[in-house]
């Protein structure tokens, strides 16, 4: 259990993220990009500031840039894949399915209002979104969004986030002034990485605020709002008939 605490920090901390990324390797870099937009268990897990950095250490010397890119945007690629098929195959009951240690419903949730705003789109969009990054696939799969579409969104969505990540890492890491202070640069990344989730908790607490102040005043509730209940619990919605109407 300590070993996975250790672990856990390891990503979080800029001198022991580029340890792990040092002694992991390609393996361990493929691991947790596959992770993280294929598996549940990966929403934890730092995507931009794990490629940034990645980029900055094959700046140094210790990576080739293009196998690292080429292999993490496979991985990308097919870890979305991954999360489209458990969506498709499992269906709704992924929305009823109980919190665990490795499963957060709410960020399920935030994953189907962000795709149910943005639409396909959201596939491309979610990759520099975190915990979306993880879900919006299986959000779609569950859509039934038809699988060429969706694959075009993925693949396009995966090489464009990893080599614009990845190479944002590589050209800093070339200039002096950020390799003496790597550890302030990722700690900047890590925290533009969590700005969306800090942005979007801040934009929710506003629009419940007012859905309770006009609750009390006796307004009705924003039309928007019905619908989205309509698209979640609705009899016979399959939770994402209505992407197809969303551009």
């Amino acid at each position: 259990m300590g070993s996975v605490i250790e672990f856990l920090q390891s990503l979080y901390q800029p001198d022991k993220l580029i340890q792990l990324i040092r002694s992991g390797g390609y393996v361990v870099l493929a691991v947790i990009v596959f992770a993280e937009t294929g598996l549940f268990v990966g929403f934890f897990l730092p995507g931009d500031s794990l490629l940034f950095t990645a980029g900055l250490v094959a700046s140094q010397g210790f990576f080739k840039v293009q196998y690292l890119m080429v292999l993490l945007s496979i991985m990308a690629v097919v870890g979305d894949a991954v999360g489209f098929s458990i969506g498709y195959r499992t269906g709704l009951v992924l929305y009823e399915k109980e919190d665990s240690l490795l499963f957060k419903r709410k960020h399920l949730l935030y994953a189907k209002e962000f795709y149910d705003r943005h639409g396909g789109k959201a596939i491309f969009l979610a990759r520099f979104v975190p915990f979306a990054r993880t879900f919006a696939p299986v959000v779609a799969g569950i859509a039934q969004m038809s699988y060429p579409r969706f694959a075009a969104y993925n693949i396009f969505g995966g090489i464009f986030w990893v080599c614009t990540m990845v190479a944002a890492g590589f050209f800093l890491g070339n200039i002096p002034l950020v390799r003496h202070h790597l550890e302030k640069v990722i700690l900047l990344i890590i925290f533009v990485s969590v700005l969306p989730i800090i942005v979007e908790y801040w934009r929710n607490r506003m629009k419940a605020s007012r859905e309770s102040r006009d609750l009390e005043a006796g307004e009705p509730l924003p039309a928007t709002h019905k619908r989205d209940s309509l698209v979640t619990n609705g009899p016979g919605n399959p939770a994402g008939k209505n992407e197809e109407s969303i551009p």
